[in-house]
């Protein structure tokens, strides 16, 4: 019965990003679980197709900027071509720009809310879009501890993981009429190539080990567990809910 509520055999996943760090830990996860993987990045995802089959599991690689419509769609067509549906999507991709808000380029701001919340939506909305027609779908947002309270040199990644949720929520409230769930999870700091210049500094680290009740960083493969819960039947009562995996950072704030 257990096993049977965290199966995802016969299920179609996309993951965003998943060339390296989370998103490809994520993909390489779902497909243990029984996915078949449709692995898209801006970069190469021939490793983390290489991890999957390895396991002699179904996936296949797509390039697409989720910040362009075109390629969005695109990457949805494939996808039905290759496998006839779409049963979950782990919104994942995610740019980082840090610096003091009176010295923000702009262009770094659209960067980021062109990739971080436009790309989100984007790849909600196609595929929702499918998901409608299925009758069924699980969606899950990657947002960041970063949209539940203010970080010094982080104000448009920290306004674009907000956003985030918010839409995560209507999202939930629109489509759950269709039998979607939508949800989003909200990462602490987890090692990854993001926040490989982070963790090299000491002062950092500190930190870390100040404000961290578990007092340390996480591995990529600890967020695996809650992406396959709210992929699975064990979540079908749960959306419009945000997860934080923080080791306990934010409930000490």
């Amino acid at each position: 019965m257990i096993r049977e509520l965290y199966s995802l055999d016969e299920k179609v996943a996309i993951v965003t990003g998943a060339s390296q760090g989370l998103g490809r830990e994520i993909a390489i996860g779902l497909s243990k679980v029984g996915a078949k993987v449709v692995a898209t990045d801006i970069k190469d995802t021939s490793d983390t197709i290489k991890e999957i089959k390895k396991q002699n599991q179904n996936a296949i690689g797509m390039k697409a900027d989720i910040s362009n419509k075109s390629d969005v769609e695109s990457l949805v067509d494939k996808t039905i071509d290759n496998f006839g549906q779409i049963d979950i999507l782990v919104n994942n991709a995610g740019i980082l720009r840090m610096g003091k808000a009176e010295e923000m380029d702009k262009k770094d701001w659209d960067k980021v809310i062109d990739v971080n919340l436009t790309g989100q939506f984007l790849c909600a909305q196609s595929v929702g879009k499918q998901m409608i027609k299925q009758g069924h779908g699980k969606i899950i947002n990657i947002s960041s501890i970063a949209a539940l309270s203010g970080y010094a040199n982080s104000a448009v990644y920290s306004a674009s993981k907000a956003g985030v949720l918010l839409m995560t929520k209507t999202l939930a409230v629109e489509w759950g009429k269709y039998n979607i769930n939508v949800n989003a999870i909200c990462p602490g700091v987890f090692e990854t190539g993001m926040t490989d210049d982070l963790l090299e500094d000491e002062s950092f680290q500190k930190m870390i080990k100040e404000n961290v009740p578990l007092e340390r960083h996480a591995k990529p493969k600890e967020l695996v567990g809650t992406v396959v819960y709210l992929a699975s039947k064990a979540s079908d009562y749960v959306t419009g809910s945000a997860l934080v995996i923080d080791g306990g950072w934010t409930a000490g704030l």
